[in-house]
């Protein structure tokens, strides 16, 4: 089992900026994948960003690559998301996630992956 929590949400304005930490207990998720989606209300949970065991892949949404940063922290079992330049359609519940299945697999689907935190909201304004 591994327990995620995620902070760091709140409120900005465009063009700010907010880091997201997923941290994680229970069970050390160090040697496998890790990834961040979102969920604004009435859509589908998206992909965000993931990241592998080592930091040596990671892959971005389109519409976040350039903008954020995703990192991770295996000594401290934590997964950081920097957001930077961040824009009103950004605005969503951000859910951290452990993918415990599939060594080697750095994922972007939903289903890939099979912890999942509570979320985190991030609101940006214009």
């Amino acid at each position: 089992q591994v327990q995620l929590v995620e902070s760091g949400g709140g409120l900005v304005q465009a063009g700010g900026s907010l880091r997201l930490s997923c941290a994680g207990s229970g069970r050390s998720f160090s040697g496998f994948a890790m990834g961040w989606f979102r969920q604004a209300p009435g859509k589908e949970r998206e992909f965000v960003a993931a990241i592998s065991w080592n930091s040596g892949i990671t892959k971005y949404a389109g519409s976040v690559k350039g903008r954020f940063t995703i990192s991770r922290d295996n000594a401290k079992n934590t997964v950081y998301l920097q957001m930077n330049v961040l824009k009103p359609e950004d605005t969503a519940v951000y859910y951290c996630a452990a993918d415990l299945r599939v060594l080697g697999r750095v994922g972007a689907s939903v289903d890939e992956y099979d912890y999942w935190g509570q979320g985190t909201q991030v609101t940006v304004s214009s």
